[in-house]
């Protein structure tokens, strides 16, 4: 690993003072789990590295009934997935959070850092997608907010400008008769890099489905929200066929490469079986949501 410095701020502006004032050669550790490992094994370089784990804004976690659920860039999956009013409002999301890694880098990674790393195989990815997450970004030339569907371009590039910090993501407050679910196929029972992912949401109404968001990871160059097979749901009963429909929209959808960990075939295939099978388990949620 090259030599870097090290640079702990403890404000949101003086991160983005340091990070617009080195521009591409700084890096922002957020737990670290992704950039110090691309660090070390060549994959991206850095003269600076500013860790953010010491500004409280990005360590907050807060609910409000009006305003939905915000979470910093910093805070651990860990803190996420125990968080009692995330347990309670946002299954979906614990299904994802609980996901990465194992529990000693779940101590460590955060969302914020799994989104920023804009992998295609980032599981909490899909999972903000169908929740309509957006994230607040401070920088250089002020504030934006940035929808999470928009916010990975490439395989490890995201939309920030430089000097731009992810500050909290932000999840509007769930509706009655609503769920979430995100699931993956990995190769092995340990952890791994889904082959294919899914997550969806669903709002139900009088038995029929009055919104819906499909989300696939690990299929495309960046986390894919394939609008059209939600919107296929939209004022169609809950049954088995309105559900084949989506899933089969999400399989067509899915621009998948063939590698070592699978055929662009196969991938498709799981795409339909994923879509189909996290639709039931949001349905059910839904149910059991008033």
């Amino acid at each position: 690993m090259q030599w870097f410095e090290y640079a702990r701020p403890e404000s949101v502006d003086e991160a983005v003072r340091l990070l617009s004032e080195h521009g591409e050669k700084a890096r922002v550790l957020a737990g670290g789990t992704d950039v110090l490992v691309q660090l070390r094994g060549g994959f991206r370089s850095a003269d600076w590295v500013v860790d953010i784990k010491a500004i409280p804004e990005l360590n907050e976690i807060a609910w409000d009934d009006s305003s939905g659920l915000m979470i910093g860039a910093a805070v651990p999956c860990y803190r996420v997935y125990a968080n009692e009013d995330v347990k309670k409002r946002y299954p979906g999301l614990v299904d994802a959070a609980s996901l990465i890694g194992g529990t000693q880098i779940q101590g460590r990674a955060s969302l914020g850092g799994n989104l920023c790393n804009a992998a295609p195989s980032a599981d909490a990815v899909p999972a903000m997608i169908v929740l309509e997450a957006t994230g607040r970004v401070v920088g250089p030339d002020g504030e934006r907010t940035i929808a999470v569907e928009d916010f990975c371009a490439a395989p490890g590039k995201n939309v920030l400008k430089p000097g731009e910090l992810l500050v909290s993501l932000h999840f509007p407050s769930p509706k009655p008769h609503s769920g979430a679910h995100y699931m993956r196929f990995i190769p092995r029972n340990e952890m791994d890099i889904a082959v294919a992912g899914a997550g969806v949401s669903v709002v139900l109404d009088n038995g029929n489905f009055a919104s819906a968001r499909v989300a696939l990871a690990s299929v495309a160059p960046a986390p894919l929200f394939v609008k059209e097979a939600g919107d296929a749901l939209v004022g169609q009963p809950v049954n088995d066929e309105s559900i084949q429909r989506a899933a089969e929209i999400a399989k067509q959808a899915a621009k998948p490469i063939d590698d070592m960990r699978g055929t662009t075939r196969y991938r498709k295939h799981l795409c339909e079986v994923l879509t189909r099978r996290a639709l039931h388990i949001a349905v059910e949620r839904a149910r059991g949501n008033n």
